[in-house]
């Protein structure tokens, strides 16, 4: 924000983008339990998430910010439209809107080249989850369905961590 930008001038405190990621970590976590038990990612949480992906960007410079915040839209409407082709040839909805939503507000933070390894990381932790609840007995069919947020959510977590550490575009 600018108040950060007068306040503090010069590289970001530490501090401050420590407690961003802080409330990030806190925010998956509450939207992980969220969509596991009701089934639904709400739009308040995605709005908190994408704010503080702005804020996040902010302490870089108003640009950034913009240029991250352009990201979740071209993201999201991405995502939207395989949505909806996906629709047009299965019938049904393969990916809720509250997860399409959580992909346009981690473009914010990750930016597009960060989705890709967002999308591997939950896939991956999806289909791990899946093969351990077949070996535990539970039957799981074409129309079984597993909430996609909180691996979307690991995935988010995982690409800003290897971004973070220089592993990751």
């Amino acid at each position: 924000m600018l108040w950060c930008t007068l306040a503090f001038p010069g590289p970001a405190p530490p501090l401050i983008a420590t407690a961003l990621l802080l409330l990030l970590s806190v925010a998956s976590i509450l939207l992980a339990w969220i969509d596991l038990r009701r089934g639904i990612i709400p739009d308040w949480l995605n709005l908190a998430i994408g704010s503080l992906g702005l804020i996040w960007a902010l302490l870089d410079g108003w640009q950034v910010a913009l240029a991250a915040g352009i990201q979740g839209i071209v993201v999201g409407a991405v995502v939207w439209l395989l949505r909806q082709i996906y629709f047009m040839v299965r019938k049904f909805h393969g990916l809720g809107l509250g997860d399409v939503k959580l992909l346009a507000v981690s473009a914010i933070w990750i930016g597009v080249d960060g989705i890709p390894v967002q999308l591997l990381v939950g896939s991956l932790a999806a289909l791990a989850t899946a093969g351990a609840l077949q070996l535990a007995g539970e039957r799981l069919t074409r129309q079984s369905s597993l909430p996609f947020g909180p691996f979307l959510a690991l995935g988010l977590l995982a690409s800003l961590a290897l971004q973070q550490g220089g592993w990751a575009v």
